[in-house]
C-alpha cells in the first residue's frame, strides 16, 4: 500500500468510463482492446479507422502523460521474456475463449449490467487471486 494514490485512481477510472460511454455513443461499439485490436486483424476491416485510432491513443496516451509530468516512474520487470511471451499466449487465449477481455465486460459490460460480463469478471478475477496465491505462497515466488 506505499504506493496508494485514490486521486489519481479516480480520475484515471473517469476518464477511463467516459471513453467508454463516448466510444459506444459515438460508434455502437463496446471498448474491449482484444475486440479492437482481434476486429482490426480482421481479413477484411470495414472499420479500421476507429480501430486504429483506439489502438495509437493507447500508444500515444502515456507518451503524453510522460511528456507532460516531465517523465515517468521507472518500471522494473523482473520475469523472464519466454515466461512474459507464455503470459502474453496465455491471456490472449482467455480472452478469445471468454469472448473478450477485462476491459470488454470489467468496465463496458458491467457498466451495461450484462449478467455475461458478471460471470466473466467474476473469473478473471478469481483467476487472477489464485495465480497470485500460488505464484507467491506456493512456488515462492
Amino acid at each position: 500500500m506505499e504506493n496508494f494514490t485514490p486521486v489519481s485512481a479516480f480520475f484515471g477510472g473517469v476518464l477511463i468510463g467516459l471513453s467508454v460511454v463516448v466510444l459506444l455513443l459515438t460508434n455502437g461499439r463496446i471498448a474491449g482492446v482484444s475486440g479492437v485490436v482481434g476486429g482490426l486483424l480482421a481479413s477484411k476491416v470495414r472499420d479500421a479507422g476507429w480501430r486504429l485510432a483506439f489502438i495509437l491513443g493507447l500508444i500515444a496516451a502515456p507518451l503524453l502523460y510522460a511528456a507532460v509530468a516531465g517523465g515517468v516512474p521507472p518500471i522494473a520487470v523482473t520475469s523472464s521474456t519466454g515466461l512474459l511471451i507464455a503470459a502474453g499466449l496465455l491471456v490472449g487465449f482467455g480472452a478469445r475463449l471468454g469472448s473478450g477481455c477485462t476491459s470488454g465486460h470489467g468496465v463496458a459490460g458491467i457498466a451495461r449490467l450484462s449478467p455475461r460480463s458478471f460471470v466473466a469478471t467474476g473469473v478473471f478475477l478469481t483467476a487472477g487471486m489464485a495465480t497470485v496465491f500460488v505464484t507467491r505462497h506456493v512456488m515462492g515466488g
